[in-house]
């Protein structure tokens, strides 16, 4: 394992299982585990897995001036988000570049949460924040328990009253097996789902106590990279696994735009003053590439980081693919040309073993209209 320099409570379960916590945001964190890993991909799509995502970074912005200073580091209007509420949003460079994403968390008037990746989040809200009337604390104490699919709200009402009645990108503070917790409708799957934030000295009885009561419904442990095939199907992307940090371009510099990615449905409309606006808006019409959607023939999935072809000239990649039994389907994330991103346009994929045919086609492949993720009651 790489030298870590965050450490997850749950780290002896997670080797139990035997995973060698791989490190992930200087967290050690489950790639793997001892069993098939399709298991705990049918588990979180037709009953729920529990995972593992406290490597995530949990940063407190307290103080008079909170609100300017995470809209100033963000893409989105925080006045919009109330108190119990949430958001998902982006940060940028001077240059309009993509450097992270996070989930905004406002929990009192002056009080926000950001969650962020192992992008820069911390350093920008750092940023934002010199000269200002504000705090910036970052939370490694507090641990992030991911329980999603599609049977995690029948599990938890039996522990919280009014589970159910908490909608989509909503958080309620409230008490889990007597320790305190929050716990937001929140996931990274594709599917309905709930992150339980506690403390590091709760972490263990909460994890254990939803592993042996989940047992009997079906929910199962789940190691971490099992997200790359939910957010496959899902288009969820993960930096910087999708970006030009891991693939960068032959004569230009590093760093993707919003527009580029996707992602500018993030900019809550008519926003400026965040940090890169002026270059995002010039930025929109100027994609160099686009990122869209792949489905192949047959059940070999696309290799990470597999080159793709059009007239036997690699044209992009496919940075994450999956087959799923489930759905029988077969597809992947792609950096393409913009030409190439309609639906139909042929294409080959380029593995290790060889060459498979696909066409272009737009994401998510899964729960198209998001009505499992949003599902109410």
């Amino acid at each position: 394992m790489t030298a870590s320099w965050r450490f997850s409570a749950l780290a002896q379960r997670h080797r139990d299982m035997g995973s060698n916590l791989e490190d992930w945001s200087g967290m050690g964190t489950a790639w793997t585990y001892d069993k098939d890993q399709e298991e705990e991909y049918l588990a979180i799509r037709t009953k729920a897995g529990v995972m593992d995502v406290s490597g995530l970074k949990k940063v407190y912005i307290t103080g008079a001036h909170a609100s300017h200073v995470v809209d100033r580091a963000t893409t989105r209007d925080v006045e919009k988000i109330s108190p119990g509420r949430s958001s998902y949003a982006c940060m940028l460079n001077d240059e309009g570049k993509f450097i992270d994403d996070c989930v905004i968390y406002r929990m009192a008037p002056n009080s926000f949460m950001v969650v962020h990746g192992s992008g820069a989040g911390h350093e920008q809200l750092t940023r934002a924040a010199l000269g200002r009337d504000v705090s910036i604390q970052f939370d490694d104490n507090l641990h992030d328990i991911s329980l999603q699919g599609p049977l995690a709200v029948d599990f938890l009402e039996k522990h919280v009253d009014g589970i159910r009645n908490l909608n989509y990108f909503a958080h309620v503070s409230t008490r889990l097996f007597g320790h305190p917790v929050m716990i937001s409708r929140t996931g990274y799957t594709g599917e309905r789902g709930y992150e339980i934030f506690c403390r590091g000295q709760d972490a263990v009885e909460i994890w254990d106590k939803i592993v042996a009561e989940g047992a009997e419904m079906g929910i199962i442990p789940t190691r971490f990279t099992t997200l790359d095939w939910l957010r496959a199907e899902s288009y969820l992307l993960f930096f910087p696994y999708d970006n030009s940090e891991m693939y960068p371009f032959e004569n230009d510099k590093t760093g993707d735009t919003l527009w580029e990615l996707g992602l500018d449905f993030t900019v809550s409309p008519g926003k400026v003053g965040f940090r890169g606006a002026e270059e995002h808006y010039r930025l929109q019409g100027k994609e160099r590439f686009k990122i869209y959607g792949l489905q192949l023939q047959g059940t070999e999935p696309a290799e990470e980081g597999a080159a793709l072809l059009q007239d036997g000239k690699q044209v992009g990649v496919a940075t994450i693919g999956m087959y799923s039994s489930l759905n029988k389907h077969n597809v992947a994330i792609a950096r393409m040309p913009v030409d190439c991103a309609t639906p139909g346009t042929k294409l080959q994929v380029q593995n290790s073993t060889g060459l498979i045919d696909c066409v272009a086609a737009e994401m998510p492949f899964y729960d198209k209209d998001k009505k499992r993720r949003t599902a109410k009651g």
